[in-house]
């Protein structure tokens, strides 16, 4: 549970913002680092329903850990709307909200990175990846059989590929990992500007979703690398528990 401190905090936060200006619900997802692989991910996730959002009174702010220039990136990468993401330079807020920090140990930030990457401080991380290779029979296809992918220095994939390796209709074998190759290598490319400060990039994020009277409905605090959702197959299905609208 959240303090009625911590949440008021996090509602001050936004209302500064010219964006949230009707009392519609509001979805905050406080992302980690924005170069983080989690948050790449979720966004793109939340940028597939965005005109859903719009049409059902759905406000939606992202808060990520970054400068200008990753927010710059970031929104061009992924297409979450400039202005409904708001930089923190450092992870006090989620220190207020006891967000997962990550493992701490002597070996310094990229150690501890590396640490939960194999699992360690970090549930269902091991999972998770492998069902990037292995497909998920619950989850939604990600790419169309019609879309080509440019993955870095990797010659151009066309997505009928992975229909010759599982069929379509749901998240195929290598899908998810090729999704996440791609969004690893845009990272390493502009890592010093994704990335400005190591000293967080364990830090997890959270999720949070309030009705119109500022009242939580659902809040969620991710514990492991790539697992910023309770449902990974449908990561936006507290949405539909909590407002029955995907």
């Amino acid at each position: 549970m959240f303090s009625t401190d911590a949440i008021r905090f996090l509602l001050n936060k936004v209302d500064s913002t010219s964006y949230h200006k009707n009392k519609n619900n509001l979805l905050v997802i406080v992302f980690g680092v924005l170069g983080d692989f989690d948050s790449i991910e979720y966004a793109t996730k939340l940028v597939s329903v965005l005109p859903r959002f719009k049409s059902l009174g759905v406000d939606l702010i992202g808060i990520g850990i970054g400068s200008t220039k990753s927010r710059e990136l970031f929104c061009s990468f992924t297409g979450f709307p400039k202005h409904q993401l708001l930089i923190e330079r450092d992870n006090t807020l989620h220190c207020q909200l006891e967000l997962y920090e990550g493992v701490n140990t002597p070996f310094g930030s990229w150690g501890n990175m590396l640490i939960m990457c194999g699992g360690f401080g970090s549930p269902g991380t091991l999972k998770e990846v492998l069902r990037g290779y292995t497909g998920d029979r619950d989850a939604d296809q990600s790419i169309a059989s019609d879309e080509k992918i440019k993955i870095g220095f990797l010659p151009e994939l066309s997505g009928k590929f992975f229909d010759m390796a599982g069929g379509n209709g749901f998240q195929r074998p290598f899908e998810l990992a090729t999704l996440r190759l791609r969004n690893m290598l845009e990272v390493l490319h502009h890592w010093n500007e994704y990335v400005p400060n190591i000293n967080f990039l364990t830090q997890r994020g959270g999720t949070f979703l309030f009705d119109r009277d500022d009242q939580l409905l659902y809040s969620y605090k991710a514990q492991g690398i790539l697992c910023y959702s309770e449902t990974m197959s449908e990561p936006l299905s507290f949405l539909d528990r909590s407002l029955g609208i995907l």
